[in-house]
């Protein structure tokens, strides 16, 4: 399911300044492969020295580059007891055992994508607005697979 997107800003502090850039929004620098939260703010953890702050604006002043990507990207939720297996198929990351918090840099098959684990067998998946058909089809198309496989052995 598509899910909203609220403001989405990458911030990249400047050399020296990641200290000073968690201070200024409130929210610890996410070290790698985590997100950080606070109230309906998130910073998750986007590549090295880069973040993305979703669902805040970024401060003036902030010792950082900072871009809105707010059009750039499109969200999609996938939650359930086969989300895993689902996303096995698609993403070269084992997602057992993950916990809320955690974040990943990679892909959807060819897709580039950040990946957010929300919970239990519950994922944000962020991948480039202009991708967002191919990757509904390669998400639903592994859907159709893990039942017919599920389908099969019960």
């Amino acid at each position: 399911m598509e899910s909203a997107l609220p403001q989405i800003t990458a911030i990249a502090p400047f050399p020296g300044q990641t200290g000073a850039v968690g201070d200024a929004l409130g929210l610890a620098f996410p070290a790698p492969n985590r997100v950080t939260e606070a109230g309906d703010a998130r910073l998750v953890w986007a590549g090295r020295d880069l973040a993305f702050l979703i669902g805040a604006a970024a401060p003036d002043g902030l010792p950082a580059s900072v871009t809105d990507q707010s059009d750039g990207w499109v969200a999609l939720t996938l939650s359930g007891a086969r989300a895993v297996d689902v996303l096995a198929r698609l993403v070269p990351l084992d997602l057992r055992g993950v916990q809320r918090g955690q974040a990943f840099r990679t892909a959807l098959n060819h897709l580039p994508l950040v990946l957010m684990a929300e919970g239990e067998g519950a994922f944000t998946l962020l991948t480039f607005r202009s991708m967002a058909r191919t990757a509904w089809h390669e998400i639903s198309d592994a859907m159709e697979k893990v039942a017919a496989r599920t389908a099969l052995v019960q």
